[in-house]
Formats: C-alpha cells, sequence, structure tokens
C-alpha cells in the first residue's frame, strides 16, 4: 500500500505492517506485566526495607504504564489487520494510535532512568528477589527503547517529506507547468543524491576515485529512476514476491499442450550438436570457476581447502608465467592450479589486478582441448559489483561488423580493459607464438560470462576460429542484432531460474508491474500473504489460491489496470512513453531490450522425488532461445542457480550422463 504518512512525512512502512511486529511486543509487554504483577502480589506488605518506598512506587506505576501500553499494542494491532494492501480506508486511525503509542515512549523512558538509579543505588537493601527483578525491568527497558529507535531509523524515508508534498500538491490541476517542472526537478534531484550517498556508504570501505564517483551517479540515477514511480514498501514487494511464486507455480503445475511439448523435441542432428556443446562446457567450466581463485575453492572444499593451500603457500612461483596484481601467500594461484589439473609452465598470464571495470583474469594453455584459454572472473568484490550496476546503454562500434548495437556499458569498459591487455600488452601474441597451432577460447561466469561474450565480438575479426562459453552470463547485455551476430561462436549456459541470466532493465520494469498488479488486487491482508507464503516457502504443499479482483475478469479486461493500481504509481516514470491518457502499467518501455549472449543452452533439475530430502537429482539439457529468459522467475532457487558450483555439478551430470550412454 502507499506509505504510511505521520508526522508531515511518508515513511518506508505501511499501515498494514504493525501486525507481526506489534503481535510480537504484545505477547513480550503481556508477559511482563503478568510478572510484575506477581512479584507485586507476593512481595506486597515487605516494602519497609531501605528504599522500599519508592520502589513499591515504581512497581505501581509501572503496572499501570504497562497496561496502557499493552491496551494501545492491542488496538494497533487489531486496526493493522483490517483492510488490504490497497484498501486503506479501515486503517485510517492508526495513525493516531500511533502518536499515542509514541507518547507512551516518553514515560516509559524516563521510568527506565528512575528504575536505573534506584538499582545503583547503594543504599538500596531490599529482598534479593525484587532488586533482580527490577534490574531484568530495566534491562527489558532499555532494550525496547534502543529497538524502537532503530526501528524508526531504517523505516525513515530521507524523500518522505518531498514525496508527501508531492503527491499532495503536483497533482492540483491548478499548479502551473513551471512550477510543476521545478518541483519534479528539485524532487529528481534529491532522490538522485539520496542513492548516491546510501551508495557511497555501502562502498566506504574501497578507495574512490573519478571511476568510482562517475559509477555512483550512474547507478543512484538508475536507482532514482526505477523506484520514483511507485508507492511501495519493502513489505508490499515481499508480499509482491510470494505471490508470483505461487501463481508460478500453479501455472508450471498445469499440464502442457500437446504441440507446446512438440516443439521442444529436438531432432537428432540438433541432439548430437548439444552433447558436444555440454561436453566442452563441462570441461571450459572448470576455467571460469577456478578465475574465482581461493574463494570459490574453500567454498566447495570447505575442510581441506586450507590444509592443502598451506602446504603450497610457501611454494615458488611460476618463472615463464606473468602475474600481477596482489596474490598473498600464493592461495589464489594455488588454487586456480588446483582446480584447473594444469601446471605452474601452463600459463601465459594471469591478472588478480581488480577495480572498477577492471575484472581480474587468466591466460592458461589448455594441452588437452589444444586451446588457448582467457578465463575472466565473475562477481566477487565491490568494485565488480559496481560494474554490474553500469547498467547504462552504449553503442559497440567494430570495424567490418555491420551488426553494430547496444551493449551493458560497465561490462563493455571491463571487456575494453582486458582487450587492451591482451592486445597491446602482447600477451595473446605471446600464447600463440607458444602455441601456435591451438585455438582461442574465451570463458567466464556471471560477471565474467557477460565480459568474456563482449571481449569475444571484439577480438571475433582477429580470430575468426574464436569460441567463446558464457555461463550464467547477464541477461541485460546486447542488443538483438549483436545477440543474433554472436550465435556463430558463442554458447551461453543457463541453470535453472537463474535470476542474474534474467536480469535485464525491461525485465525489471515488468516484474514491477506485476508486482503492483497482484498485490493491488489481491484480496487478503498483508499479514497472512506473509504468513502464509513463509510457511509455503519453507515447507512446500500446495500454493494458496488467494482470492484478487482479476478473477473472473476476461482477457481485454485485464489489459486495463484497476483503479488498486493506479493507486499504487506515484507519477509516470521515465521508463515508459508518455502519452497523458496512457496507463502507467501498460505503455512501452523505452529502456532498449538487450539479450542473452550466443546460442542458449538451458539446463533445467528434475527431481524424481519430491522431499525435502532427496538426492536423486537429474538435469535435462536442450536449445532455448532468448524469448524464454523474457520474464523474471520467482524461485527459491532464483540464486542458488546462478553459483558456478552448481553450473558445475549440472555439467558434469549432463556429461557424465552422455559417456554412459555412450558406453552403453
Amino acid at each position: 500500500m502507499p506509505g504510511l504518512v505521520a508526522f508531515g512525512r511518508r515513511w518506508a512502512i505501511g499501515s498494514d505492517d504493525f501486525v507481526l511486529p506489534g503481535a510480537f511486543e504484545l505477547f513480550v509487554r503481556l508477559v511482563w506485566w503478568v510478572g510484575i504483577l506477581a512479584v507485586y502480589a507476593v512481595h506486597k506488605g515487605q516494602f519497609n526495607c531501605p528504599g522500599g518506598g519508592l520502589l513499591h512506587s515504581y512497581l505501581l506505576v509501572l503496572l499501570i504504564l504497562l497496561a496502557s501500553i499493552i491496551c494501545v499494542l492491542s488496538a494497533l494491532v487489531y486496526i493493522s489487520m483490517q483492510g488490504t494492501i490497497s484498501n486503506p480506508g479501515p486503517r485510517k486511525s492508526l495513525p493516531k494510535l500511533l502518536y499515542i503509542r509514541l507518547v507512551l515512549c516518553l514515560p516509559e523512558f524516563f521510568w527506565a532512568v528512575v528504575g536505573a538509579v534506584w538499582v545503583s543505588d547503594s543504599s538500596v537493601h531490599c529482598e534479593k528477589t525484587v532488586i533482580n527483578v527490577i534490574i531484568g525491568t530495566v534491562i527489558a527497558s532499555w532494550v525496547i527503547i534502543i529497538f524502537t529507535v532503530i526501528g524508526v531509523v531504517i523505516v525513515f524515508d530521507p524523500l518522505g517529506g518531498k514525496k508527501t508534498f508531492y503527491l499532495t500538491d503536483s497533482l492540483n490541476r491548478n499548479l502551473e507547468s513551471s512550477q510543476s517542472g521545478q518541483l519534479l526537478y528539485n524532487v529528481k534531484n534529491t532522490a538522485t543524491r539520496v542513492w548516491e550517498k546510501r551508495i557511497r556508504l555501502l562502498c566506504c570501505c574501497i578507495v574512490q576515485d573519478d571511476d568510482h564517483r562517475v559509477a555512483f551517479t550512474s547507478i543512484a540515477e538508475l536507482f532514482r529512476t526505477y523506484f520514483s514511480d511507485t508507492d511501495l514498501v519493502p513489505s508490499d514487494i515481499a508480499a509482491g514476491l510470494i505471490l508470483l511464486h505461487q501463481e508460478q507455480d500453479k501455472m508450471e503445475s498445469c499440464p502442457k499442450e500437446p504441440e507446446e511439448v512438440l516443439c521442444h523435441s529436438p531432432s537428432s542432428l540438433v541432439t548430437d550438436d548439444l552433447d558436444v556443446e555440454l561436453e566442452n562446457a563441462a570441461h571450459y567450466m572448470l576455467f571460469a570457476a577456478a578465475a574465482y581463485g581461493w574463494p570459490y575453492y574453500i567454498y566447495t572444499n570447505p575442510f581441506t581447502a586450507l590444509c592443502k593451500l598451506s602446504g603450497d603457500c610457501c611454494g615458488t612461483r611460476p618463472t615463464d608465467s606473468d602475474i600481477t596484481g596482489s596474490d598473498r601467500h600464493n592461495f589464489h594461484f594455488g588454487s586456480i592450479l588446483k582446480i584447473t589439473g594444469l601446471q605452474y609452465r601452463d600459463f601465459i598470464h594471469i591478472s588478480f589486478h581488480n577495480k572498477i571495470y577492471e575484472i581480474p583474469f587468466f591466460v592458461a594453455l589448455d594441452h588437452k582441448k589444444e586451446a588457448i584459454v582467457v578465463a575472466v572472473r565473475g562477481t566477487l568484490s565491490f568494485e565488480d559489483i559496481l560494474t554490474d550496476l553500469s547498467a547504462d546503454c552504449e553503442d559497440l562500434t567494430l570495424e567490418d561488423v555491420l551488426e553494430n548495437g547496444f551493449v551493458h556499458k560497465g561490462i563493455t569498459q571491463a571487456a575494453n580493459y582486458i582487450y587492451r591487455k591482451l592486445i597491446n600488452d602482447g600477451i595473446l601474441n605471446q600464447a600463440f607464438t607458444t602455441a601456435p597451432e591451438y585455438k582461442l577460447v574465451i570463458v567466464g561466469h556471471s560477471l565474467g560470462g557477460g565480459t568474456a561474450s563482449i571481449l569475444a565480438v571484439m577480438l571475433r575479426n582477429s580470430f575468426p576460429t574464436l569460441r567463446c562459453y558464457a555461463f550464467s552470463p547477464p541477461g541485460g547485455l546486447l542488443s538483438k542484432s549483436l545477440a543474433d551476430y554472436t550465435k556463430h561462436f558463442i554458447v551461453s549456459v543457463i541453470v535453472g531460474k537463474d535470476l542474474v541470466a534474467r536480469l535485464s532493465m525491461p525485465n525489471m520494469e515488468d516484474l514491477k508491474r506485476r508486482i503492483v498488479r497482484i498485490v493491488a488486487n489481491c484480496n487478503r491482508p498483508k499479514y497472512q500473504i506473509l504468513l502464509r507464503g513463509c510457511w509455503y516457502e519453507v515447507f512446500g504443499g500446495d500454493p494458496d489460491n488467494f482470492p484478487t479482483e482479476l478473477d473472473g475478469r476476461n482477457q481485454d479486461a485485464l489489459t486495463q489496470p484497476l483503479l488498486a493500481e493506479e493507486s499504487l504509481m506515484v507519477r509516470r516514470s521515465p521508463s515508459y512513453s508518455a502519452l497523458e491518457d496512457e496507463s502507467h502499467l501498460n505503455s512501452p518501455p523505452q529502456y532498449p531490450h538487450l539479450y542473452l549472449p550466443g546460442k542458449i543452452i538451458h539446463i533445467v533439475e528434475e527431481s524424481s522425488s519430491k522431499r525435502l530430502c532427496s538426492s536423486d537429482i537429474k538435469y535435462t539439457a536442450r536449445w532455448s532461445n532468448e524469448t524464454v529468459f523474457s520474464s523474471i522467475l520467482i524461485s527459491p532457487k532464483m540464486v542458488t542457480d546462478h553459483m558456478p558450483d552448481v553450473v558445475l555439478k549440472a555439467l558434469n551430470s549432463l556429461s557424465q550422463e552422455h559417456g554412459s550412454c555412450i558406453s552403453c
């Protein structure tokens, strides 16, 4: 629902978000009140000790204060349970109750101070049990006060004052256009500055230069643009993701049409080609995983990795390879050796240098496949995250390539950095001098997969036999023309419902529209959605059939947003075309569509048992196309399916299965 408006500003919390935290505090307060009442009843008439009079008054006032807070909390929780996400009408009295609850914090704070003073008074010689109870009461009071302050800080919206002013005034049709434009300009600038401060705070531990400052501004503008046109609080988004996941599971459980199944039946020629590429992908995924160095090696070998690496840390570095960047104790290089199984002499160049737009990579000789392998590391640092989030589009201009188009800006700059190192520093010349008959293969996972793909496009003219294997690359990478061009030499491997492979600005806009639509039209209170959703995510079962206002509407009617959807849109986002009479939710996006590179292998996990502890897992793979990844799928595995160890496990399983079939 729209964020709660209190004290003249908007807060990042809804009026229906007080059910669960309020119920928890209510339970604590009730137990506390009963305990104090029991102590008072048992020790009544025994307050003749030094300081006992103050103790008697303290307990009486505390009982009254706790009873008042319990009454207000009960009303607060009850009111917060009313209505739905998009219907806050039954909760219109909640801000007044919230004011009363906050006013009661003042005497509670004062009484906590009094209790602390009484406990610390050395002249008090009352019964030990009573003193311990008072100490516990004082500690509980201060804990609740501290958590209340933390909660206020968390839900504080720096833009709350401007958003409230904008919502109440900018929709006034009598406002002059110049005033409206200036107001909107000020809101945009303030929002961008707020996001930039947040990003700087998150990246406070890294050295910041001009590249970082430009990236901060670009990313802040991206976040401001994306979040500027909705009035959703974080719990609304969580509820929307839960509803989308269950709706998606219900659709997947429906039987497919016969023609839909037939369209996925590959010919024997395509199947043979797929088997070859899967075998190659399983081999080269080791190089892509090895580029992560010791973090990946320790993650996949938690009990033995440190011992093995410690035994090699004192070993001499290779003299034939060129190593740049920091690798303290030789852990990174030692991990690469163990993961790939290569020797020292097989490495031409290794770079651990890491800055924004400059990511680590290595060049090695793969004698098994007779290839010179360039492996690019994926996201592993704050600098890499900034590279990922620099998602503006820029033109990629290449000589003798007619299919120029848009590419991801941050990843393209990272590819340019590696391209300059490979060509200008003579690394590839050195490699081909060592092994002139070998072919060039570029691999990478995640950010490394996207960088490897664009790098392959840059090197394609110089090395016509070049091949690239991109594992779980970002979805918003290449324009349609470039994506089609790369189908001749790039293979992308995607596992399951991988989130990163579906990440692009149009897909994010689509997800936002879907969240707004399903949240706005659900007829259940938010707390029920969250509780039943958490149960479903943890314990499984059948998806809940939450009734919505979308039920029973025909397809034509679904293209028109309901009033509830419009109420959750602050204003028209820059990501939508601006016709005054068009809907916020249905206008076409202005972000250019970017796609996955090359031919796409989609690997899907199939479990023969639906039990949580089942280890009988089978993978299937098929050729896919970019349209399959045009929507973000909500699933607990949307993150784990992206992990390099999961990708490697799936590829090894398919490769071994193919090998066993051949032997049979």
